[in-house]
C-alpha cells in the first residue's frame, strides 16, 4: 500500500509537469492556430516519452545526487513529499493559468527537506541555479539567431501564400515535436529522479515511469497554460510562434545532454521575449511578463516551503 501512494504522488507530480510544460511546446502553434489543439496533445504525449526513454538517464543521474546520498530508513517518506510538494505548487501554477516551473519546485522542495534535515548538497545546486539563469537567456539567443537565419532564407525563397502556410504548419509541428523530445529528455528527471535517489526505482524504470506521467498530464489538461503562454506576453504569427518552439527546444535539449533538468517554461518565455525585443519593446505584455516571473521566484519557495512543513509534521511525536 505505501509503494502504491508513493507511485501515486510521483505520477500526481508528472501530470502536473505535463499539464502546465507541455504548453511550451505546443502553445504558440496552437495559439496562432497553425496546429489543432487535439493534434498538438497526440504529438506532444508521443514525443515526450520518447525524449524521456532516449535521453531521461543524464538528467535523473545529476538530480538524484542532490538527494541525500544515504537517506535511511525515511527515503519512502522523503520521495514522497517532495512529489506532493512539487505537485501542490504546480497544480496551483496550473489552475491560474501561469506557466511555472517543475524544476524550481523539485528543487525547491529538496533543499526544503534537505534544511530540515541539515543534510543539503549546496555544491550540486550550483550547477543549476547557473543553467536555470542561463535557460531564458538562452531562449531569447537562439531566437535572435533562427530569427533572422530564417528570414535570410525566406527572403531567397520567396514563398507565395499558397506555399508558405503549409510550411509554416509543417514547420511548427516538426518543431512542436522536437521540444516535446526535449521537454521528456530535460524534464523526466524532475519527476523521477527522487525515486532513484531514494533507491525506490533503477534510472530506466524511473524514465518509463515519468515519461507516462508527463504524457498524461499534457494529454489532459495543458489548454489553459497554453493560451497563456501563446498569446499572454507577445502576439505571435504562424512564422515568429514557428522561431519560438525551435528556440525553446534547442536550448532545453542542450541542458538535457549536460544533464540538468531546467524549465521549459523559462526558455519558451525567454524565446517569447526575444522575438518582442526583435519586434520592439512596445509589443511585450509586461504586465503578463511580471506574473510569470513572480510565479518564477514563488515556486521553490513554496515548495521548499510545504516539503519542510510535510517533514515537520510527518515527525512530531507526542510526548506525555
Amino acid at each position: 500500500m505505501g509503494n502504491l501512494f508513493q507511485y501515486f504522488c510521483g505520477a500526481l507530480l508528472g501530470w502536473g509537469l505535463g499539464a502546465n510544460d507541455s504548453a511550451n511546446v505546443f502553445g504558440t502553434a496552437v495559439s496562432s492556430r497553425m496546429v489543432s489543439y487535439r493534434i498538438a496533445v497526440i504529438l506532444t504525449a508521443f514525443f515526450v516519452l520518447l525524449g524521456a526513454l532516449l535521453q531521461g538517464e543524464p538528467g535523473i543521474v545529476t538530480l538524484s545526487q542532490d538527494l541525500s546520498s544515504n537517506p535511511g530508513p525515511k527515503a519512502a517518506q522523503i520521495a514522497i513529499l517532495i512529489s506532493v510538494s512539487a505537485a501542490i505548487t504546480m497544480a496551483g501554477m496550473t489552475l491560474l493559468s501561469l506557466p511555472g516551473s517543475c524544476s524550481q519546485a523539485v528543487v525547491g522542495a529538496i533543499i526544503g527537506l534537505g534544511m530540515m534535515r541539515q543534510d543539503v548538497n549546496f555544491g550540486g545546486f550550483a550547477k543549476v541555479l547557473v543553467c536555470w539563469l542561463g535557460t531564458p537567456i538562452g531562449g531569447a539567443a537562439f531566437t535572435f539567431i533562427f530569427y533572422y537565419a530564417s528570414k535570410f532564407i525566406l527572403g531567397k525563397w520567396r514563398p507565395t501564400v499558397f506555399t508558405y502556410d503549409p510550411a509554416m504548419s509543417l514547420l511548427l509541428i516538426l518543431s512542436g515535436c522536437y521540444g516535446a523530445y526535449a521537454l521528456g529528455a530535460n524534464n523526466v528527471a524532475n519527476v523521477a529522479a527522487i525515486f532513484v535517489g531514494s533507491g525506490i526505482m533503477s534510472v530506466k524504470q524511473a524514465a518509463l515511469f515519468g515519461g507516462l506521467a508527463i504524457a498524461a498530464g499534457g494529454e489532459s489538461y495543458s489548454k489553459p497554460v497554453m493560451m497563456t503562454v501563446g498569446k499572454g506576453i507577445v502576439k505571435l504569427d504562424s512564422f515568429t510562434a514557428f522561431i519560438c518552439v525551435l528556440s525553446e527546444a534547442a536550448a532545453v535539449h542542450i541542458y538535457a545532454m549536460v544533464g540538468v533538468p531546467v524549465s521549459t517554461t523559462q526558455a519558451i518565455v525567454g524565446a517569447v521575449l526575444g522575438i518582442g525585443l526583435i519586434k520592439g519593446v512596445h509589443t511585450v505584455n509586461y504586465r503578463m511578463l511580471g506574473q510569470v516571473s513572480l510565479g518564477w521566484l514563488a515556486t521553490p519557495f513554496v515548495a521548499g516551503g510545504l516539503a519542510a512543513l510535510g517533514y515537520f509534521l510527518a515527525n512530531l511525536h507526542y510526548q506525555p
